[in-house]
């Protein structure tokens, strides 16, 4: 956030000139939630955008460019505010863009306030607040058509008069009012005189606030600070204002606003009640005459819908029905699109194989680079169908009812509502989980949604899960309704779902402890998606992960692959050419794989399950286990191809595998006692079930966090955790006959 040598060089906004220089003019868009900021921000900029975090916070920012009249024009999309009066470093961004400090920002040359023709009282607080930064302004006003509906009118130009600033009308979906609005932001930023009215604060009030700017420190250029952080580091007292020009200025700045304060509170009641009578009271005056609204004849559509969507019982049937379906969409849906990309990345990997002589080169590639790839792109299904079904349900403004439901559960363990939905795609996978948690405005409750969303069974273990199942939980049932194989399978899905509460809430009442935010959520009314959004939704979240994370993940798959495949043995090589040389041609494959093997026990991966074997005993594994184990940290379903790699079975092995299945329970120790039981089964698949081995997700955690520090402690507790219950299980299990 700001810092002492940033806040000293606020950059100011210079108008390119008009002989061609070829900077592009830049406008902020800003609005409060559900107002369809970013459905706007899209059509405006399209394709064009892209996205990046905010300089020294988490926040993601959406940057597109569009042209008017061959303008070049940046955007930027601010997060969704109803204030500028910031509470914490996420709600400090808008400002800190607003008023350009901060590293590599720069003040816009306009701003475009989007504004709900709905709620025109609540949005016109913030607007309010844009106009005191002195910045050119345009008004871009939508839900025209719900407020007809709702039976508003307003007169649009006596609104213009009074604001003092462009109001258009825009339909966004629609492409109504585009045009319009582009040459209102267009002649602003090249001059055009706006002149919003000023609100009315009290004298008193406003004599403090310009005796205040004189006694703060100036910036090195000698300018004051801008009016309106001076405002706030009066009326929000201890806010985020005052805690970041303290860091940059020092305690001097905290001495001169207490005083200043302190002489206030003699003169006027609490200044945060000042600042709110004032606005409303300005925006009363403002929509005095200019709105107005007939009455309309019984409930509203959205009130009559929301009598069975909010309901107690009928609305969480139906929410449970939506959630049944996004689960299924995510984990079915996007099977036959994974299906078709793996066996394209197998069938690249198999001609590109063939084209290149046996050696590290082509193993580097096939293995390596392509296997990496795929490792990347197969997530690819899962992460539209999940933005196409959150962007509808999001937009249609069910998202908002469901969060409403489920706010109760949540809260028993310091979350919101909001917190549900990234935690139930999180099943599927939770790289479009951590995804989803964007959506939840306060930022301690969404970073632990995200350090717990790995804890959620993702589709990525059932593969583990039905393998050592099937193998070593007999095919019993219990009191001859349930089965033993899938009363294990449901409880390994159970153990995530258990084990998260009680995780969120340590994390809610130590690391991420912070004063109860209340959670005030808006019922926008219904409508039908955009499925012009839903569509750049999942084209922007799919090359996105794409882009960021899936340079980590192939990074981290090349690693592991060099791990497993160096040091190379001549002599292993040697023996079993010589082998092929005189061996039927039937059993060249097998040969083939049993090298392998051998290679692979003997290489640096090799040599760690090696080391690390007396850590894994007590969880009743072998050295080879461990090997796998340490060989699937870029996807835990790698686990399985390392045991058939292992075992001279070949990476192909899978999980429906009878060889693969055979081999590992004729296993032995060196004592003759067998190394897989049902205890060690147990305890593989539970360590598999809280433990966070998942390139794609911590890669995704730090893209989301803007920080490796969450990553890393969510690595660190969770592998902890999976040793201690697997620890647990086998001990417990082996003692009590599960040997």
């Amino acid at each position: 956030m700001l810092s002492p040598t940033e806040t000293a060089a606020p950059r100011r906004s210079s108008h390119p000139p008009q002989g061609g220089n070829p900077r592009p003019w830049t406008v902020a868009v800003i609005g409060n939630p559900n107002t369809g900021k970013t459905t706007l921000f899209n059509v405006l900029t399209g394709l064009s955008q892209h996205t990046g975090n905010y300089p020294g916070v988490t926040v993601e920012s959406a940057l597109g460019e569009f042209a008017i009249d061959g303008q070049r024009v940046r955007a930027i999309d601010l997060p969704g505010s109803y204030s500028l009066a910031p509470r914490a470093p996420d709600e400090m961004v808008a400002v800190e863009v607003l008023l350009g400090w901060g590293a590599d920002v720069a003040p816009p040359d306009a701003v475009l306030c989007v504004v709900d023709a709905t709620h025109l009282d609540r949005n016109l607080y913030l607007l309010t607040q844009v106009f005191e930064t002195g910045l050119p302004v345009v008004v871009a006003l939508t839900m025209m058509d719900v407020a007809r509906r709702q039976g508003i009118e307003i007169d649009l130009d006596l609104l213009r008069e009074r604001l003092g600033v462009a109001v258009v009308p825009v339909h966004a979906t629609r492409r109504v009012g585009i045009r319009e609005l582009e040459q209102a932001v267009l002649e602003v930023m090249r001059g055009a005189s706006a002149r919003p009215r000023a609100v009315p604060f009290p004298s008193v009030f406003v004599e403090s606030v310009a005796r205040l700017r004189e006694a703060l420190p100036r910036d090195r250029d000698g300018e004051l600070l801008p009016r309106y952080l001076v405002e706030r580091l009066l009326i929000d007292g201890g806010g985020y204002v005052e805690q970041s020009l303290l860091q940059a200025f020092g305690p001097e700045v905290v001495r001169v606003a207490a005083a200043t304060r302190a002489e206030l509170a003699t003169k006027l009641p609490p200044l945060p009640r000042v600042e709110v009578e004032a606005r409303y009271r300005w925006i009363e005056s403002v929509l005095q005459g200019a709105t107005r609204r007939r009455p309309l004849a019984g409930e509203s559509l959205t009130d009559r819908v929301d009598h069975v969507v909010t309901h107690k019982i009928w609305g969480s049937l139906l929410f449970l029905f939506a959630m049944a379906t996004t689960f299924q969409a995510i984990f079915t849906w996007a099977v036959p699109f994974m299906d078709v990309i793996d066996g394209v990345m197998q069938t690249v990997g198999s001609v590109v194989g063939a084209a290149l002589r046996e050696g590290p080169l082509r193993s580097l590639v096939v293995d390596g680079v392509i296997g990496g790839v795929g490792g990347v792109v197969v997530f690819i299904p899962q992460i539209a169908i999940l933005f196409a079904l959150i962007t509808i349900l999001e937009d249609s403004g069910y998202m908002a009812r469901a969060a409403f439901l489920m706010d109760r559960v949540m809260a028993g363990f310091g979350l919101s509502g909001r917190s549900f939905i990234p935690l139930l795609s999180s099943f599927a996978c939770a790289v479009p989980g951590i995804m989803a948690a964007r959506s939840i405005e306060n930022p301690r409750d969404r970073i632990a949604t995200i350090l717990i969303a790995p804890l959620m069974s993702c589709s990525a273990r059932l593969p583990v899960y039905v393998l050592f199942i099937s193998a070593f939980v007999p095919a019993q049932t219990i009191g001859g309704l349930i089965g033993l194989q899938g009363l294990t399978l449901f409880s390994m899905y159970m153990i995530g779902i258990v084990v998260a509460p009680p995780v969120a809430l340590l994390l809610k009442r130590t690391t991420l402890r912070g004063p109860a935010v209340p959670f005030l959520l808006e019922l926008p009314p219904y409508k039908f998606p955009s499925w012009r959004v839903v569509f750049f939704r999942m084209y922007d979240r799919s090359w996105a992960f794409v882009r960021r994370a899936g340079t980590i993940i192939l990074a981290t798959t090349i690693l592991v692959w060099a791990l497993s495949y160096y040091p190379r043995s001549e002599a292993i090589r040697a023996d079993y050419a010589a082998q092929r040389a005189t061996a039927p041609s039937a059993d060249v494959d097998a040969l083939d794989a049993a090298e392998a093997g051998e290679q692979l026990r003997q290489s640096y991966l090799g040599r760690a399950g090696h080391f690390i074997e007396p850590l894994v005993e007590p969880l009743g594994w072998d050295w080879k286990i461990g090997m796998a184990v340490i060989a699937s940290f870029p996807a835990r379903e790698v686990v399985i191809a390392a045991l058939g790699t292992i075992y001279n079975l070949g990476s192909g092995a899978s999980e429906e595998s009878v060889e693969l299945r055979e081999t590992m329970r004729a296993e032995r120790r060196p004592d003759g006692s067998p190394v897989y039981t049902p205890a060690v089964a147990i305890s593989i698949m539970v360590f598999f079930a809280l433990c966070c081995q998942c390139a794609a997700t911590l890669a995704t955690m730090r893209r989301e966090t803007g920080t490796w520090r969450y990553p890393v402690f969510a690595f660190a507790y969770m592998t902890s955790l999976a040793y201690v219950a697997a620890f647990a299980v086998y001990q417990i299990g082996s003692r009590l006959g599960g040997t």
